[in-house]
């Protein structure tokens, strides 16, 4: 199974050719590749898989799959 996390970009830079950036996941600062979206900007928020932005989304998605992750960590299987 394969788990992306959105997260705020926080700061968009290149290095040899390729768009990066840092994003922000609750407070947790991690690098991404952000090659695959062409307009991405600082303040986006995108879902990032495996160190690689997918897809741009809105604030709300991203705090409603935060809240949906969220409650997915809460339930015990035990």
């Amino acid at each position: 199974m394969c788990l992306g996390i959105p997260g705020k970009i926080s700061r968009i830079y290149n290095t040899d050719g390729i768009v990066m950036g840092i994003v922000e996941y609750g407070g947790v600062m991690r690098e991404a590749c952000l090659s695959t979206i062409s307009d991405a900007k600082i303040g986006d928020y995108v879902m990032v898989h495996a160190g690689f932005a997918l897809c741009k989304m809105d604030e709300e998605e991203a705090r409603e799959t935060l809240r949906a992750l969220d409650e997915i960590n809460d339930v015990s299987l035990y």
